[in-house]
């Protein structure tokens, strides 16, 4: 488990008063939420590089404004100990941390831990990941969701192209990983384009069915892998690795995409989608990367589901992280509102 060095930034006085000035200077005062009574206390536990992406100065200095406290965690002290927090923010995969936490949970009802270690262990695996998609029947949202075809294998490299004629996957193939730890690896993805490169590659992993799709991800567009045509495939062959899809350009919305490409999803589609995907997957920090078949208008593939992403590349996201949290505290005040008349 890693120790974390992270400082609690409202030690620094000065800094403190500066950013209170800054943003009370009409940088995104008003969020849509009373000021709570009191502060909202919100325990974090991340890893460094997450930490840093994710609370940046300008997002602390707004939550702040708003009577949200950031308190970094001490992993090698006991949690109980620490706090008390209204909120615990957490992003470790140590089996021991998932332990405590989980504990902590049992024993701290009052306390919202975003989020519960088993359910976030489903997004861990590509196996799991996608099962909560592939009966989704969102037919009366103007679209329809599925999940490319795949199969798992976690045998020899000599028997995928078996496995992959046993199954019936169309080439060209993605390789994916079996699990999603954080690490390079885990995002390390390969496109097959015949069966004797299947061999090449290293078990566990997802096999996927490669779905031409344009060029974009939606909602925050972002580009994706190119697309393949009949007459490429006579051309091709081979295995090629393919670059982390998060380092390409960070947003299509500037690009010079057709209309019928860069034409967001239906929105009746995407709450629908998001709000089953939230209830079935028992989580509420996640993205889909979507893709709409190519050729077509109403029909999208979910490819992967994310646990925690970057949030700190999507626009505006101190705003709307900000509302988020404090949306949690009129939830459960709401809670404990209609308890106290029940009785």
């Amino acid at each position: 488990m890693k120790k974390l060095n992270g400082k609690i930034v409202d030690e620094e006085e000065l800094e403190e008063e500066e950013e209170k000035k800054k943003y009370w200077n009409g940088v995104g005062v008003s969020v849509g939420f009373p000021q709570p009574d009191q502060n909202l206390v919100v325990g974090y536990a991340l890893t460094v590089k997450k930490e840093t992406s994710f609370l940046k100065p300008d997002f602390r200095g707004l939550a702040r404004t708003k009577g949200i406290k950031f308190v970094c965690i001490d992993v090698n002290r006991p949690l109980s100990d620490q706090g008390p927090f209204d909120v615990v923010l957490h992003k470790l995969l140590a089996k021991e941390w998932c332990e405590i936490i989980e504990d902590y949970r049992h024993k701290h009802p009052e306390v919202t831990v975003l989020d519960p270690p088993d359910a976030i262990q489903h997004l861990r695996n590509r196996k799991s990941m996608l099962q909560g998609v592939v009966d989704l029947n969102l037919s009366d949202c103007h679209g329809k969701v599925g999940v490319p075809r795949q199969i798992v294998v976690t045998k020899d490299p000599s028997s995928i192209p078996y496995e992959v004629t046993k199954a019936g996957l169309k080439l060209p193939l993605v390789a994916k990983p079996l699990l999603v730890d954080g690490t390079a690896k885990s995002h390390k993805l390969f496109v097959a384009y015949d069966q004797l490169s299947l061999a090449e590659l290293e078990p566990p992993l997802v096999l996927q069915e490669f779905v031409n799709h344009g060029e974009s991800i939606t909602v925050v567009r972002r580009f994706s892998l190119p697309n393949h045509g009949k007459r490429d495939l006579s051309k091709v062959a081979g295995m090629y690795p393919v670059p982390r899809i998060s380092s390409y350009l960070s947003s299509a919305e500037d690009a010079d995409l057709d209309p019928s490409i860069a034409e967001h999803p239906p929105r009746p589609l995407l709450e629908k989608l998001a709000t089953e995907l939230r209830r079935r997957l028992g989580l509420r920090l996640f993205n889909i990367d979507m893709i709409r078949e190519h050729g077509t208008r109403d029909v999208f593939y979910v490819i992967d589901i994310n646990y925690f992403p970057g949030y700190g590349k999507m626009p505006d996201y101190e705003r709307v992280f900000t509302e988020f949290l404090l949306s949690l505290v009129q939830s459960k005040y709401k809670e404990n509102t209609f308890l106290k008349s029940s009785f």
